[in-house]
């Protein structure tokens, strides 16, 4: 080859890899499930993919052998714990091959799987440091290759066969029921009655190493190499393929390949990922490290029954939604931005995001451009009047050809609206209220505010010319009407409608309508206001309310509304005004939009385009399939507190002790793919009869159940499809030992014997009870005896206080008649005294001082006063012996409280002779000088 076809040739390949850059860079991929060694729980590497009746995907890993039920990964350690590097489902038994070793797994009655070797029923010695990379069935045949040989293992009879091969066999093919395998520097070999014959010999058959044999038309071969890309081989004569295809995959190095169900290829290298190429040779698509996968490796590719490629990977494992009605674009570098609009317009795709305005030309791989001058987030995407119209955070702008005009300043234009009737005027919605835009000749540009009016416009509608209805997502939906001039809001009310978060209002069939978590409310022109739209409302559940933003799609008449686990989308009724509610089971998680800022676009032919946060997806309604799903219990155990887990056999009805009532059931559904979001639901019949509520956990553990009967039932959900089966498990919880029926007998025995002694017990009991309350009732008798005797006794004594008080009084008495009688006696006297001339007189004196110091008073005085005080004057006398009779006459008279004044007509001497006396009493009682004497004798 000249030097000048080599350059050429260079050229020409890095010709080829810029365009196929520039496809990936604008590449809308599949969705694409990536598991990374965390998450399945082995080795990075896996070597071989595989998958059972049931869906469930079995993977050749270094550390062993993995399962995926669809809800979580299951390792099983390696045989002989070495590298598993082959794996093959046939019916119930899953085939592995490692280092010296191979067999099959099969499931027991738990739901383990259990390994079988097969090596070991081999009569001839395997060869040194063997392994087995490949294995193939065909009827009632097992071929396990290794790089010296091939076992064939006959499953009827138990035997095996084994071809020999002088040089290593690279690969082991599969072609219309026939076997074939690479010889390295030998060629292809076909296997005939258990016979290797040669099949094909020449330089790319020997020299080449072949990743993989598919049959063309009859007698034609494709053949898939690993340096050199295609060849088809018919009447022994190979030639390339598809010479594009080749000088670009002869960048690489291909390790895997297989032809997928539609008969295109996927094509696993070493540094670039996964390629695949159509029937005619072109590539469709690259899938790499830069656009999904965890690594550029890929050593095994597998399509499994719903038609998903699974790649196992040098770091990992992947799986493709080849099939799927759902295309992504992926902002890996976030250069677009989260998109809140998007429209076409002239060819061109438009994209509105919160970095701008961008574009490419429709149906084209180019990369998005930028429209200058548009730098911020762009709200809306609206052509009117045959314009293009971008509303922006800066203003409002005119799009043509890439290029953008402002027309407008003010500030965020949520959206713009015709005016009916009003050809030269638009209506927009911006951050300040409603604006006005006009025609100027060619262009448009800002007219005037509507004053009066300041509240934040992002969802209004026109009602008629002049009057608007507009909903804010925190201060409710308001009735603007407006002036013939359009420049003054006239009259503003605000409806009865709750306002509430992520609100919406929009117009259908010349109706208005206002979306939130509790329903669609379609607005009543005669009554002005909202009624409850029940149709339109079934697309709301406040459980799973994500956005009250409902989009209608002006081309085909569908209404689009997003909740968490559906894209729903309202279509008119074929046959009927009633409307008819699909359902898309793509979860939000998924589709990771900003809830309030959804959009769709219709691009053509029922693909509709939807902006996300990272890029945007593409839909093709057309292509949803309906699927019914099923739902398996994958293990049950059973355990005792703290206890070891112990599995149960899931085709039995268990009958469990007492103490191993802590029950595990773990079930999914198989199902791999990356939008749909599965729920699960379950319900245990006997104790929990009424379903949960739908929850993502692939498990549920119930603990401490009581005895009884149970019936386990679990079904699953995905997007709003619930699967066609429920998985039943029953199970009986023994009674404890204390609860067997000998020891209910026991206690029955014991219960009686309780109640007769309790009987007994309570008879004696009040028996005591009795005789302690007569006892109480007797003591209470005399005590109120006792009381009754006290009462009588203070009646007596209050009697006796009477009769003192009656003394106290006749003493009073007479002591007052006494000195009255001595004052008048005295007073008599001393008239007489004065009219002492008459001799006669002297009589009649000595007869009144004889009655003034009358001894008989005081007798009867003292008779009474003793009555009144007893024994006072004895105590007078015996603590004061000296006191003469006169001195106690005087201490009676003081404890009475008698003044001097009062006492003196009693001792028939003056007041101050009394007071003399008083000083004598106090010497002869010999009293202290600060104590009173009237004081001490009342103390006494």
């Amino acid at each position: 080859m000249t030097l000048n076809k080599i350059i050429l040739l260079r050229a020409l390949f890095n010709c080829i890899s810029c365009v196929f850059s520039a496809v990936l860079f604008a590449q809308e991929l599949p969705p694409i499930n990536v598991f990374t060694p965390q998450q399945y729980g082995a080795e990075n590497q896996n070597w071989a993919i595989s998958q059972s009746n049931d869906n469930y995907i079995y993977v050749a890993n270094n550390l062993g052998l993995l399962e995926y039920n669809g809800a979580s990964w299951k390792l099983y350690n390696s045989p002989n714990e070495t590298i598993l590097r082959s794996v093959k489902v046939i019916d119930d038994k899953i085939y592995t091959g490692c280092y010296m070793e191979f067999g099959f797994w099969k499931k027991d009655v738990y739901g383990i799987l259990k390994y079988h070797s097969l090596s070991n029923l081999l009569k001839t010695p395997l060869v040194e440091d063997e392994q087995f990379w490949q294995i193939i069935s065909v009827e009632n045949w097992i071929l396990f290759r290794s790089l010296n040989r091939i076992y064939i293992y006959d499953t009827v009879s138990k035997t095996f066969e084994i071809i020999e091969s002088e040089t290593t066999i690279t690969k082991m093919y599969q072609v219309d029921g026939t076997i074939y395998f690479q010889s390295i520097n030998k060629g292809i070999y076909k296997i005939q009655n258990g016979k290797a014959i040669p099949f094909l010999e020449n330089s790319i058959s020997k020299n080449e190493s072949i990743i993989n044999i598919f049959k063309e038309e009859e007698g034609a071969f494709l053949f898939l190499t690993q340096e050199n890309g295609f060849y088809t081989i018919k009447n022994r004569e190979m030639k390339p393929w598809n010479k594009i295809t080749n000088a670009y995959l002869s960048n690489y190095t291909v390790y895997s390949g297989i032809q997928l169900k539609d008969n295109t290829y996927a094509i696993g290298t070493i540094s670039n990922g996964l390629i695949e190429v159509d029937t005619k040779g072109e590539i469709i698509q690259e899938i790499n490290q830069t656009n999904g996968l965890l690594n550029n490796t890929v050593l095994a590719l597998f399509e499994d029954n719903d038609l998903n490629i699974w790649l196992a990977l040098d770091n990992g494992i992947a799986s493709i939604n080849i099939k799927s009605p759902i295309t992504i674009f992926n902002d890996e570098k976030g250069t677009l931005g989260t998109i809140y609009t998007s429209a076409i317009y002239k060819d061109k795709l438009y994209l509105g995001t919160n970095q701008g305005l961008f574009y490419k030309t429709i149906d084209s791989k180019e990369a998005f451009k930028f429209v200058e001058g548009t730098k911020g987030q762009v709200w809306c995407l609206v052509e009117l009047k045959e314009r293009l119209f971008c509303g922006h955070n800066s203003g409002t702008f005119l799009i043509k050809n890439g290029v953008a005009e402002k027309i407008a300043d003010i500030q965020g234009t949520w959206s713009i609206k015709p005016i009916q009737g009003q050809e030269n005027l638009l209506l927009q919605g911006n951050y300040n209220g409603l604006n006005i835009l006009e025609r100027q000749e060619d262009t448009w540009a800002f007219k005037n505010k509507i004053e009066g009016f300041d509240i934040s416009s992002r969802f209004f509608e026109l009602i008629n010319a002049n009057e608007i209805i507009m909903s804010h997502e925190y201060k409710g939906v308001f009735n603007v009407k407006l002036d013939a001039s359009y420049t003054q809001a006239i009259h503003v009310t605000k409806d009865t409608v709750m306002k509430e978060l992520h609100s919406s209002l929009f117009k259908y069939n010349d109706a208005i309508y206002y979306a939130f978590n509790k329903g669609v409310f379609k607005y009543n022109f005669k009554n002005k206001n909202f009624e409850k739209d029940s149709i339109f409302s079934q697309v709301y559940d406040e459980e799973n309310f994500v956005s009250g933003k409902i989009i209608v799609d002006k081309q085909t008449g569908n209404l689009w509304s997003f909740t968490k686990n559906n894209i729903s989308y309202i279509t008119p009724g074929k046959l009927s005004k009633t409307p008819i509610i699909k359902r898309i089971p793509i979860s939000n998680a998924f589709r990771k939009g900003v809830p309030s800022y959804e959009n769709v676009l219709n691009l053509s032919n029922k693909n509709y385009l939807f902006g996300t946060s990272s890029g945007y997806i593409i839909i093709d309604i057309n292509a949803i399939k309906e699927k019914s799903y099923q739902i398996n219990i994958n293990t049950i155990g059973s355990n005792a507190v703290d206890g070891k887990l112990n599995k149960l056999n899931k085709a039995e009805i268990a009958d469990l002790e007492y103490a191993q009532n802590n029950i595990l059931f773990e079930y999914s559904v198989p199902e791999f793919d990356k939008f749909q979001n599965v729920e699960f639901q379950h319900q245990l019949v006997g104790i929990y009869n009424q379903w949960s509520d739908w929850t993502s956990n692939a498990s549920v553990l119930y603990k401490n159940l009581p005895s009884g009967t149970y019936r386990f039932n679990v079904r699953g959900r995905i997007g709003g499809n619930i699967t066609s089966n429920i998985a039943t498990y029953e199970f009986e919880i023994q009674k404890p030992w204390y609860l067997s029926n000998t020891m209910v007998a026991i206690y029955i025995i014991v219960g009686v014997l309780l109640l007769l002694f309790t009987h007994n017990l309570y008879n004696s009991y009040f028996r005591k009870q009795r005789e302690v309350l007569l006892k109480k009732t007797k003591q209470e008798l005399e005590h109120r005896e006792l009381e009754n005797a006290q009462q009588l006794m203070q009646f007596k004594n209050e009697k006796l206080q009477r009769d003192i008080e009656n003394k106290n009084r006749e003493l009073a008495i007479s002591t007052m008649s006494l000195i009255k009688k001595n004052e008048f006696l005295n007073d008599i006297k001393k008239e007489l005294n004065h009219a002492k001339t008459d001799a006669n007189l002297n009589p009649v004196i000595k007869i009144i001082d004889k009655n003034i110091n009358n001894t008989d008073d005081w007798k009867l005085f003292q008779e009474a006063f003793n009555n009144a005080d007893k024994d006072f004057l004895k105590k007078v006398k015996s603590k004061h012996p000296k006191l003469t009779p006169n001195d106690l006459r005087l201490c009676a008279y003081l404890r009475l409280n008698l003044s001097s004044k009062e006492i003196a007509p009693l001792l028939n001497i003056s007041p101050r002779s009394v007071e003399v006396k008083r000083y004598r009493l106090r010497k002869k009682m010999d009293l202290p000088h600060e104590t009173g004497l009237t004081s001490y004798i009342l103390e006494l």
